[in-house]
């Protein structure tokens, strides 16, 4: 395995959900100068980290491990609806809505 590597996936993911490392790192119930090293590849997380940055990142840990993406994870729609099942059911509609507007905007 390479540490580095996984560190840097997990950090892309991170930046691209929009946590700060210190958001992250209370999600997963490390410090954040711990979060740092696993991002920048100097130390290792055990499983229950590993977990948890699964769960949190919505990221298999297969891929955070070792790059491996599942077919369906590299379906946009399927990123989309992870995203979407994370949030509260009463906030849903408006993070629907707001995906509408910005295909809306695009388009």
């Amino acid at each position: 395995m390479d540490i580095k590597a996984i560190g840097i996936r997990i950090r892309k993911q991170r930046e691209f959900l929009g946590f700060t490392r210190e958001q992250l790192a209370e999600m997963i119930n490390v410090t954040p100068k711990f979060c740092s090293d696993i991002e920048l590849g100097v130390k290792g997380m055990s499983l229950n980290t590993l977990d948890m940055l699964s769960n949190m990142l919505k990221l298999s840990t297969d891929y955070i491990l070792y790059g491996n993406h599942n077919k369906d994870e590299t379906n946009t729609e399927r990123i989309i609806d992870k995203m979407l099942a994370s949030c509260p059911s009463y906030k849903k509609k408006y993070a629907i809505e707001a995906f509408k507007n910005i295909i809306l905007a695009i388009n």
